[in-house]
Order: C-alpha cells, then sequence, then structure tokens
C-alpha cells in the first residue's frame, strides 16, 4: 500500500472505455508513464512533473493530484463519479470483507 494516498482517488477513462481508479501517486505516474507519445503535451510535462516532483521531494501531493486531475480533464478522460460506488459505501461486509 503506497504511503502516498490521494485524499480522494481520481477516475479516468482508459482504453476499451474502462475506468481506472487512480488512487494514489504512483498509479498517476504509471499512467503517465504508459500514456500515448503522439497524445503528449504542454499539460503532459506539467502534471508528468508536479507528480515527479511529489515522489522526489516535499512537493505537496495534493498539487501533484491537481495538476493530475488537469491533465486527465484536458485530455477528456476524467470521469466524475457523482454516486458512491459499491466498495466506497461501506456496506455490511463478512468474513471474506465483501458485502453481504
Amino acid at each position: 500500500m503506497s504511503d502516498r494516498m490521494f485524499d480522494s482517488p481520481v477516475f479516468v477513462k482508459s482504453g476499451n472505455s474502462l475506468i481506472e481508479e487512480i488512487a494514489c501517486l504512483e498509479d498517476a505516474l504509471e499512467f503517465l508513464y504508459e500514456w500515448p507519445k503522439n497524445r503528449r503535451g504542454t499539460i503532459y510535462e506539467t502534471a508528468l512533473r508536479a507528480c515527479q516532483r511529489a515522489f522526489d521531494s516535499n512537493y505537496p501531493l495534493r498539487a501533484a493530484r491537481q495538476a493530475f486531475c488537469g491533465f486527465a480533464k484536458s485530455a477528456n478522460i476524467l470521469e466524475e463519479v457523482s454516486i458512491p460506488l459499491p466498495w466506497m459505501t461501506g456496506g455490511k461486509a463478512g468474513a471474506s470483507g465483501l458485502g453481504a
């Protein structure tokens, strides 16, 4: 588990219309590293630098998350989650940890 968890996850569209949860700095960096080179630009570079600085130093994690969100919005892949997802609602769980 990452010690660099975001206050709240960011949800982005990835290939094949799947929605990917970006919950921590490492998730954001992995997503950015895998982003197609022909779709990279200034906003991508800014988000990448912010995430790298947060990883390497005391750069605020919140600022890195905001930069990643800005990139995702500009790339039209940011997903706004308006309802709680089942694994975020904290329902009753049995011994397996799954809701009953």
